[in-house]
């Protein structure tokens, strides 16, 4: 985190807005103010503080619930009197419960990004979980091998699917490899955030 503090514009009450967002799927997760304390937190522990106008204190998200927020990057804008707070949460980042402060129907169903995140997570749940009755849970116990076989297999029905004329068998088709993917990554230990650093590079190459 490369933060030119003596650049940034801190308001009359000495406050500067963070937009938090899911560092994997860019998915907003809520708005909260930061002062030059609680940004000087965030910087050395790594994780979010901010500062409770409603209280006059600072906070450590996640102090008592336990759903922190691992900081990736914060990124101030053009102007300096607003900054973009890169995160991996360990949890819901809304009081409320709910993943999000900006949670909604339409955005959740139309944002892939936001889907492959959630279920990214949920392939690592059941990675260090193992519930019974899971299929997730079978790809895992079985090992690499089977994982890649599955992978093999979805591969070439996708392929079927698409020399077909049902566009619904191919987006059913391309539903099972993106799963069967997330799964291999989990278990490689490759993260969303990795395979979108490596696009952005190729879509830079290719301009």
């Amino acid at each position: 985190m490369n933060i030119q503090l003596d650049k940034l514009k801190f308001d009359d009450s000495g406050l500067i807005p963070a937009i938090v967002q899911d560092a994997q799927s860019l998915e907003v997760l809520t708005l909260a103010y930061m002062n030059a304390d609680s940004l000087a937190h965030t910087i050395e522990t790594g994780q979010t503080w901010f500062w409770s106008r409603s209280r006059n204190e600072l906070w450590h998200k996640g102090a008592t619930s336990g759903n922190t927020q691992r900081v990736v990057d914060i990124v101030p804008d053009c102007d300096g009197d607003a900054l973009v707070v890169l995160v991996e949460p360990a949890g819901p980042a809304c009081h409320t419960g709910a993943r999000s402060c900006f949670v909604s129907s339409v955005n959740e169903s139309r944002s892939l990004g936001v889907l492959l995140a959630q279920l990214y997570r949920l392939v690592e749940d059941r990675q260090e979980k193992r519930p019974p009755d899971s299929y997730t849970t079978y790809l895992f116990e079985q090992g690499l091998d089977k994982i890649l076989k599955k992978l093999g297999e979805e591969s070439t029905e996708t392929i079927v699917a698409a020399k077909n004329d049902s566009t619904q068998a191919l987006v059913a088709e391309v539903s099972d490899l993106l799963y069967h993917l997330v799964v291999l990554l989990v278990a490689r230990g490759v993260s969303l955030e990795q395979i979108h650093e490596e696009l952005v590079k190729r879509r830079g190459a290719a301009e």
